[in-house]
C-alpha cells in the first residue's frame, strides 16, 4: 500500500476544507469534462480521478480548476525536459534513483497532512543532470494525482539539507529551477503548508535566499530550518518519520521502494500521456509562449504568479 487514506473523521474535516459537496462534486467533474471537450487546444479527455484531484486543489472553483488544468497540459508541452521518455528504467533516472534518501510517507498526521521526506544517500558524487531528479518528482506527482482518494489536507516536506554543497549548487541552472517552481505552484494541485530543512549546511540560507525569487510568499513563511531534530518534532510527529530523519518508522527505502514500483507500473500510461498536452496552435487568441509563461532566459525577473 503506498498511501493510507484519511479517516473518515479526517474525510469529513478534508471535504470542509475543500468545499466538496457530495451532493454535487459528479456535477463538477462533468462541467471540467464538458470545458475539456470544448477547448481545442487542451486534451478532449482525461481520467476522473485526476480531474476530481484537481478540483480538490482548487477548493471546488471550477475557474480555478480550468486555469490549474490548462497551465498543466501547456507545461507538458512547454518543458519536455520534465515530461517526456518518462521510462525510470532509463540509465539517467536510475542514476537520480540510486542517490535517492526520499519518500512520500503513507501515514498521516493526526490533522490529516501528508508528509515528504527528501534527502539523498550520500554526498560526495558527482552532480547529475537536476532536470531528471525534477521529472522524478513529476512523475511521482502525477501517481500521486491517482493514489490519493479522497485528498489530504496539505503537504509537509521534510528536506534533509546536508546535501546542499557548493560543488552541487554552481551546477544548478537558475532557469530550470525557475521552470520547476512555476510548474510546481502554478500547474500541480499542491497545497503546500510546511517546509522543514533539516542538517542545514553553511550554504543553505544563501540558497534559500537565492530560491526566493521563485517562490510565492506565503511559501516562503513556511519555511522552516532546524537546528536539530527536537525543534523538528515540535511540527512533525517522529512516529511518521524514517530513522534517517531522526524518526521511528523504520527505514527510508521501505517506503521508496514501492513508489518506484508504481512508477514502472505506470509505464505504459507514461508514454501515453507524452501526447496528452496542449496544442498552442489550436489555443483560442494568442498561444501561449515560453516568454509568456518563463520570462526571459537569464534574467531573474519573474513573472507574477501569486
Amino acid at each position: 500500500m503506498l498511501l493510507i487514506q484519511p479517516s473518515l473523521e479526517q474525510q469529513e474535516q478534508i471535504r470542509k476544507s475543500f468545499n466538496e459537496d457530495v451532493n454535487t462534486r459528479d456535477r463538477d467533474l462533468e462541467a471540467i469534462k464538458e470545458w475539456l471537450r470544448k477547448e481545442p487546444h487542451l486534451p478532449d479527455s482525461w481520467d476522473d480521478h485526476r480531474i476530481m484531484t484537481f478540483l480538490r486543489g482548487a477548493s471546488f472553483s471550477l475557474e480555478k480548476t480550468k486555469k490549474k488544468l490548462d497551465m498543466y497540459f501547456t507545461m507538458r508541452a512547454a518543458i519536455p525536459e520534465f515530461f517526456t521518455n518518462r521510462d525510470v528504467k532509463r540509465p539517467e533516472l536510475q542514476e537520480i534513483i540510486k542517490l535517492m534518501r526520499a519518500a512520500i510517507m503513507p501515514g498521516l498526521t493526526a490533522d490529516g497532512k501528508r508528509i515528504t521526506v527528501a534527502g539523498a544517500v550520500a554526498t560526495d558524487f558527482e552532480t547529475p543532470d537536476i532536470a531528471n531528479f525534477m521529472k522524478i518528482i513529476f512523475m511521482l506527482g502525477d501517481v500521486r494525482l491517482k493514489v490519493e482518494e479522497v485528498g489530504v489536507l496539505g503537504d509537509v516536506y521534510v528536506l534533509d539539507a546536508s546535501v546542499a554543497l557548493m560543488k552541487h549548487f554552481i551546477k544548478v541552472s537558475p532557469t530550470i529551477v525557475k521552470k520547476f517552481f512555476i510548474c510546481v505552484q502554478e500547474a500541480y494541485p499542491v497545497k503546500l503548508k510546511e517546509v522543514h530543512i533539516i542538517n542545514a549546511t553553511p550554504l543553505v540560507d544563501f540558497i534559500i535566499r537565492w530560491l526566493s525569487p521563485f517562490l510565492k510568499e506565503k511559501i516562503r513563511k513556511r519555511i522552516h530550518v532546524h537546528q536539530n531534530l527536537e525543534s523538528l518534532f515540535e511540527y512533525v510527529p517522529r512516529e511518521l518519520l524514517p530513522e534517517e530523519f531522526g524518526g521511528t518508522a523504520g527505514k527510508v527505502q521501505t517506503y521508496l521502494d514501492p513508489w518506484i514500483k508504481a512508477l514502472e507500473d505506470n509505464l505504459s500510461w507514461f508514454n501515453e500521456q507524452e501526447n496528452v498536452k496542449a496544442d498552442e496552435s489550436k489555443r483560442p487568441g494568442k498561444p501561449t509562449t515560453y516568454e509568456d509563461l518563463f520570462g526571459v532566459d537569464g534574467s531573474f525577473k519573474q513573472l507574477s504568479i501569486d
